[in-house]
Parts: structure tokens; C-alpha cells; sequence
């Protein structure tokens, strides 16, 4: 095996087989509910739950793997939250677009993102976006997913008033509130794998209950689900019509996948020393960003909402992963996941409940970074924050702040802290409500 890793193209001697090993099971563990959550977002969207679960190990296992031999970081990739809830519902379910209208938009977001990857363009835009927006973009996220789970789980359910309130107290919510008391617990305890323990554990104490239903002919193993019923399900319909909201969903869509993965590898990348910090002036960050382009690419043609490189990666590097070779592993497991998928389909919405709620916890952090004191900072992220979850919608939380930002500037004479891009994109959006 370690002869066959180094023909490969992989250092097996920079760090230990072993540890590169432990540290790809930790960041699959860690990151593994997704092959619950993901399928089960996305098929209340009306996509087949069986076919996404295929479409979201196999998209995950060849952007992991092209981050591995390409990028040869320790990173994972897998079908983005906060990103899929954008694409279920706020695309589909609240703005209209069939889900093979959406898909397409992903596709193209995958090519531009490529392109934008290229030509070095990524970080002109993205540095243009203030600090305090960016966090207040990720808190936001995290209260929209949160919200989700808790639906999820019926511990919110909707009112007569077009608002919720807290659900009835049943089995279900019972469940959901337990399980996100006890991924809490595990989290706490640095439990390597906690979401996914949790999310195994209320599905298994759903069963007597009748909150877990499985089928006639369970099996824990079986031959992997077709991408049949969505793969290359394209609709480019809205992108020849030149519909001007369809492409401000793809910019919507690229602007998150862009903020979400420069975050990720910058944040992790540095924190662990592998590498530079500074954007754009590093090759392995630039390698790693294609190999996210490619995954939102490769896994638009399986059928499933855009890629992206996973926070829960520095789970792996605190467990002492360095090279391309801790990502090789976490492929590996992803398409071992492929043969188990009644397992991940049979679970339930609250089982899932908890692993929103907590990764909503965890996206929370980034509230401390916000500068608070300078009303100008504040209101546009509060805009974002509060917008996103309110409305069901990351874009118009993304629209109004970045509006917001300029306006309140602008009135306050502090023009210089506004940059050409910020102007072109406010304009933009405006002509957006006004058309």
C-alpha cells in the first residue's frame, strides 16, 4: 500500500500512514451527516431521495480526491449546507424554479467559478465584500439552518398568522430536542464523530417509537442507488431567456460558494501552518479552489447542489493530518458509503434536527468577530442576520445587506470605505427590486 500511495504521487514519508489514516476517519465521521441531511433536504425539493444519496458520496468522493492528488491538502469536500438549503428552499419551494432549472444555475455557477479560479479573479471580489458582512453572511447561514432543523424536527411548526410557534410535543420533536441535547453533549466532550453518533442514535430509538420507518425488505448493505432520475437533468431555459433574477441566483450562488470555501481553506490552512494565509499568493490555495470549482462542476452533472470544501476539515488536521493522503482516506469512505444507503435513507427529519442545529451553533462563532460598536458595521450585518432566516432566503439577506452597507456609508460621508465593486454591485441590486 505504501508503495502503491507513493507511485501516486503522495509524501508517505512527511507524515505517518497511521495518522494520515486516523485523521481521514475523523474528518469523514465528523462530516458523514451529510449523506443524511443532504438527500433529505434537496428531496423535499421533489428530487428522488435514493438517487441523492448516490449523488452526494459520489460528488464528495471525486472533489475530495482531486483535492488529494491535485491541491495534496488535507481537505474534504462535500455538498455545501447552507447552500442546499438555498437551492431547496428558496430556489425551488419559495421562488418557483423547477429543480432542473436550479441544477443548471449550479452548473454555471461550477464553470464561472472555474473560470473566475483561472484568470485570479476570485480575490478582487471577494475582498471587496467587508470583513463584517462576510462573518454576518456565515451567522446568518447558521440561523437559517438552524431554523430548518427545528421545522425538521417539528419542534416549530408553522401558525394560522403565517409565523411559528413551538409544536405540539410528540415523538418526534421529543426525539429531535433529545438529539440535540445529546450531539451537544458529545460535542462538548470532543467526540470525534458526534453529529454522526447522534444521528445514528435517534434513528435507532425512532424505531419503536414510529419516528424511524423502515421498510419490508431493510438491509443495512445493498448495491448502490442510480443517479438516473437526476443526473444531467438540465433546464437552461431561464439562462437563454436572459431572465435577469436566474442570473442573479447564479451570482448568488457563486458569491456563497466563493465566501464559504476562501473562509474554509484560509481559516484552516493557516491555523494548522500548512500554508500561507494570504489569498492569492499561494499555489496550494489556488490548487484547492480549482478542485472545489470542479466538485460544484462535476457534482451539478450527478444531480446535486454546489460542492464545497467542509469546515469539519480541521477535525482531521487536529488530529494530525498534513498531506493529500488524509483526503485520499476520506474518499475512500465516501464511496465505501455508497453500498450502505438504506442505512442513511431511513433516517428520519429529527434525527437530522440535531446535526443543523449544531453545525447552526457552530456557524454562530463567527458573531464575535463582527464589530458591533460602529453602527455603520453593525446594521448591515444585522440586516444579513436577521433578513436570511425571516425571509427564508440567504440571497436576500446577501442583497439587502450589501445595500444597506453602502446606503448608510454613503449618508454618513464615509465614501471612502465603499470600493468601486461594492457601488457596481448595490446598483445592480437595486435595478434588481426596481425591474
Amino acid at each position: 500500500m505504501k508503495q502503491l500511495l507513493s507511485l501516486l504521487g503522495f509524501d508517505v514519508e512527511k507524515h505517518s500512514m497511521r495518522t494520515e489514516f486516523v485523521a481521514g476517519l475523523t474528518t469523514f465521521l465528523t462530516m458523514s451527516y451529510i449523506l443524511a441531511v443532504h438527500p433529505q433536504m434537496l428531496s423535499d425539493a421533489g428530487m428522488d431521495k435514493g438517487a441523492l444519496f448516490s449523488a452526494t458520496a459520489i460528488s464528495a468522493a471525486v472533489a475530495t480526491l482531486v483535492m488529494a492528488f491535485y491541491a495534496k491538502l488535507p481537505f474534504a469536500l462535500a455538498p455545501a449546507m447552507g447552500i442546499n438549503a438555498f437551492f431547496a428552499y428558496t430556489l425551488v419551494i419559495t421562488m418557483g424554479y423547477t429543480w432542473q432549472e436550479a441544477l443548471a444555475a449550479v452548473l454555471i455557477e461550477g464553470i464561472v467559478f472555474i473560470l473566475l479560479t483561472i484568470f485570479k479573479v476570485r480575490e478582487v471580489i471577494v475582498n471587496a465584500i467587508p470583513q463584517n458582512l462576510r462573518y454576518s453572511i456565515s451567522v446568518g447561514i447558521g440561523i437559517f439552518i438552524a431554523y430548518i432543523g427545528l421545522k425538521n424536527g417539528e419542534i416549530i411548526v408553522a401558525s394560522d398568522s403565517s409565523m411559528t410557534t413551538l409544536g405540539v410535543w410528540s415523538a418526534t420533536s421529543v426525539l429531535a430536542a433529545l438529539g440535540v441535547l445529546l450531539g451537544a453533549i458529545l460535542l462538548s466532550q470532543n467526540v470525534r464523530g458526534a453529529l454522526f453518533y447522534t444521528i445514528m442514535i435517534v434513528t435507532a430509538v425512532g424505531v419503536p417509537f414510529g419516528v424511524t420507518h423502515l421498510p419490508d425488505d431493510f438491509a443495512f448493505i445493498s448495491s448502490p442507488q442510480s443517479l438516473a432520475p437526476i443526473a444531467f437533468k438540465f433546464d437552461f431555459s431561464r439562462f437563454v431567456a436572459l431572465d435577469f433574477n436566474y442570473y442573479v441566483v447564479v451570482f448568488a450562488l457563486l458569491f456563497m460558494d466563493l465566501l464559504d470555501t476562501l473562509g474554509t481553506l484560509v481559516g484552516t490552512a493557516a491555523s494548522a501552518g500548512l500554508v500561507d494565509s494570504r489569498i492569492g499568493e499561494n499555489r496550494s490555495i489556488g490548487r484547492a479552489l480549482m478542485a472545489d470549482a470542479v466538485g460544484t462542476t462535476f457534482g451539478a452533472m450527478c444531480g446535486t447542489s454546489t460542492v464545497t470544501t467542509f469546515v469539519e476539515s480541521t477535525t482531521g488536521v487536529t488530529e494530525g493530518g498534513r498531506t493529500g493522503l488524509t483526503s485520499f482516506w476520506v474518499a475512500v469512505w465516501f464511496i465505501l458509503a455508497l453500498f450502505f444507503s438504506p442505512l442513511f435513507l431511513c433516517i428520519p427529519g429529527a434525527a437530522t434536527t440535531s446535526a443543523l442545529v449544531l453545525v447552526g451553533v457552530y456557524m454562530m462563532r463567527a458573531v464575535t468577530k463582527i464589530n458591533l460598536k460602529d453602527f455603520t458595521e453593525a446594521l448591515p450585518s444585522f440586516v444579513v442576520m436577521v433578513t436570511m432566516p425571516f425571509t427564508a432566503s440567504i440571497s436576500e439577506g446577501i442583497v439587502l445587506g450589501l445595500i444597506s452597507y453602502v446606503v448608510i456609508k454613503a449618508c454618513t460621508f464615509r465614501f471612502k470605505e465603499i470600493s468601486p465593486i461594492m457601488w457596481v454591485l448595490t446598483v445592480f441590486f437595486v435595478l434588481k427590486y426596481i425591474i
